[in-house]
């Protein structure tokens, strides 16, 4: 396991104090299978210990959002904003159940600026909705965001995000129900390639990604390691944290030089969600627009 150069990266996480499967608002989610398992809320305190625990091996901080009663899917951080330079803008959830979230996300993002640990907390305009990074991911060897759009969070907010943070956003609409969620289905890698699931995305959305990824820098998974949510990873230096990957992905992935750590989550992708879900990158950052035309002119 490769150790961070730099203990800079910073992420924002929740223990699963009140973690259960209570509702559906996605395919994978049955609270009645949930209910009959008188192990699983036990099971995910390990899971979660366990990733938090890689997490802080490699040399990463974690800041932690206090549990809250009644909102089991606050340990989801990934949907609570994206944060970029300093500035993070805040979501706004679409189904009612998480929209209960978004007071205590709010004030948990006002204390890290209370801190000095981020400068500006934003909101969305009135009516828009977009679900934080879970939506909105962060490519920073093309200094643009990814943003899916469809099922949870709308088109127009693409327009939101350029305007917070002046950086590119190439919205593709998620064209499958079990990938609800940008981050469930692509993954920009540390090392500039992007590991996606074709079948997620439109035609239009496959096109876009092939036109801005080079072929020897895509990823293109298969449906069996779409389902173990292979693409919700945490990329940290030549580490990828995932829940787990088929041999295919993993020999793929090893040849390019990345480390592979699995961490089991079984009991989050019953709720869909996995490792990147759990967690929010707070300290990410862009490269100026100028600097960045060079190297692509270069």
């Amino acid at each position: 396991m490769t150790l961070l150069n730099d203990c800079t990266a910073r992420f924002l996480m929740c223990r699963p104090e009140h973690f259960a499967v209570s509702y559906t608002i996605n395919p994978w989610m049955n609270p009645k299978r949930w209910a009959r398992d008188a192990g699983a809320h036990a099971a995910a305190e390990r899971e979660w210990t366990a990733l938090h625990r890689k997490l802080v091996e490699l040399g990463a901080v974690v800041e932690l959002v206090p549990p809250a009663a009644g909102l089991p899917d606050l340990v989801f951080t990934a949907n609570a904003a994206f944060v970029l330079d300093r500035q993070a803008l805040l979501a706004r959830f679409r189904h009612p159940q998480r929209q209960r979230e978004e007071a205590h996300f709010e004030a948990a993002f006002r204390a890290l600026q209370a801190r000095g640990l981020i400068d500006a907390v934003r909101k969305l305009p009135e009516g828009l909705v977009l679900e934080g990074a879970g939506d909105c991911v962060w490519d920073g060897r093309r200094n643009l965001f990814w943003m899916g759009y469809g099922p949870r969070s709308d088109a127009a907010a693409a327009c939101a995000v350029e305007d917070a943070f002046a950086r590119e956003v190439v919205a593709l609409e998620l064209a499958d129900e079990r990938f609800y969620h940008m981050d469930t289905a692509l993954a920009p890698l540390p090392g500039g390639e992007v590991m996606y699931l074709p079948s997620a995305f439109t035609a239009a959305g496959n096109a876009a990604i092939r036109e801005r990824v080079a072929p020897q820098a895509r990823i293109e998974i298969a449906i069996e390691d779409g389902r173990r949510f292979a693409a919700n990873a945490v990329g940290l230096g030549e580490t990828l944290i995932m829940s787990g990957c088929g041999r295919r992905l993993r020999a793929e992935l090893d040849e390019r030089g990345y480390d592979v750590v699995s961490t089991p989550l079984s009991s989050f992708l019953r709720s869909g969600g996995s490792a990147f879900c759990l967690t929010l990158r707070l300290d990410r950052r862009s490269v100026p627009l100028a600097k960045a035309h060079n190297v692509a002119a270069a």
